[in-house]
């Protein structure tokens, strides 16, 4: 009776012999009072459970969803973007995030290497070309240097040497008695002015030819150089992080991350490959340029100088011929050779 008194009467729920709800129109009106009370069954539901009971020994009432009297609405759910969809967010910063990991291992390599902790990949044939071939080019451009000074010179001289003239070409008209002596120095300051001019068109086109060899054929070996001695540091960065795996365990976690290290080592050897097959074949051809180039710059600079101190002005010209410099007239508007191409 305790039991009993204890019970909702809105919990009792009559079921026929098969278990299932009596619908008949009395038990339907017996709980048609209940329908709003704190124990009143939720057809909205799945299931009706006996949570909302005092009693716990009730069991659980399995019913299908009421669908009676509501308005079924469309599902609209989240749509699901396909994996094969990247976002380029994503994107970029799976690319910042390779190129910190690279930057960082490399940056390691360097430092090591400078502190003498680490070991480094070094072709003693490679290295020694590309250290003559840098020596070269500062030797080079010493040249030039010392070219274009004497270019320098030398025009000032001739410009000297045109008002020396003038001036002795004045004097010749005003002194009678000294007409004569007069207008040989004129006259020979005048041809010294010209042959000067000659001079300075052959000066300035072997510095023009050796400033292209310089700046152009061996700074773009010098490029590949560079991206060699790029692909050099990753290679031997890769390898030290590989050979750092290999000596610690081998479980399921560090497995994973040498058989990727070992991919990332076998990339970057191969570049480190191709890039010194690269630069040695550059090597090979700029030695073949830079012979033939330098040969003919130098005969023509030998010519010039040695006829022009000679004073003969008919080989000084045959020289221009036959490197087929143009002559630099003075005092005209017209731009020079070196301005034309």
């Amino acid at each position: 009776m305790a039991e009993e008194s204890q019970r909702s009467s809105a919990a009792e729920i009559p079921v026929t012999s098969n278990g299932e709800l009596d619908q008949s129109p009395e038990m339907v009106f017996m709980r048609a009072p209940y329908s709003g009370g704190p124990g009143a069954l939720n057809f909205s539901e799945s299931c009706v459970t006996s949570s909302n009971f005092a009693s716990t020994t009730e069991g659980i009432i399995e019913s299908g969803p009421y669908k009676g009297g509501m308005n079924t609405q469309p599902n609209s759910g989240a749509v699901v973007l396909s994996d094969d969809l990247k976002n380029p967010a994503m994107e970029k910063l799976d690319l910042v995030r390779k190129w910190s990991i690279n930057t960082y291992k490399c940056t390691r390599q360097i430092l090591s290497e400078k502190l003498g902790r680490g070991s480094r990949t070094v072709d003693l044939e490679l290295e020694a070309q590309i250290e003559v071939l840098r020596d070269n080019k500062r030797k080079y451009q010493n040249v030039i240097k010392l070219a274009q000074t004497l270019a320098s010179q030398l025009s000032q001289m001739m410009q000297t040497q045109r008002q020396l003239g003038d001036a002795f070409s004045d004097l010749s008209l005003k002194s009678p008695e000294l007409h004569e002596e007069f207008g040989y120095n004129a006259d020979t300051q005048k041809l010294l002015s010209k042959n000067g001019e000659t001079l300075l068109s052959a000066i300035i086109f072997f510095i023009s030819s050796v400033n292209t060899l310089v700046d152009k054929t061996i700074e773009d070996t010098m490029l590949n150089i560079k991206q060699y001695e790029i692909a050099r540091v990753e290679y031997d960065a890769y390898r030290t992080d590989l050979e750092e795996l290999n000596l610690g365990p081998r479980d399921a976690v560090t497995m994973p991350k040498i058989e990727q290290s070992q991919q990332q080592f076998q990339i970057h050897r191969e570049k480190f490959e191709r890039m010194r097959n690269d630069v040695s074949v550059k090597l090979k051809f700029l030695e073949e340029n830079k012979v033939k180039v330098l040969h003919n710059q130098l005969i023509l600079f030998h010519n010039a100088i040695a006829a022009y101190y000679a004073g003969n002005q008919q080989q000084l010209e045959l020289t221009l011929k036959q490197f087929h410099i143009k002559l630099k007239m003075p005092g005209g508007d017209s731009p020079s050779w070196l301005e034309e191409h």
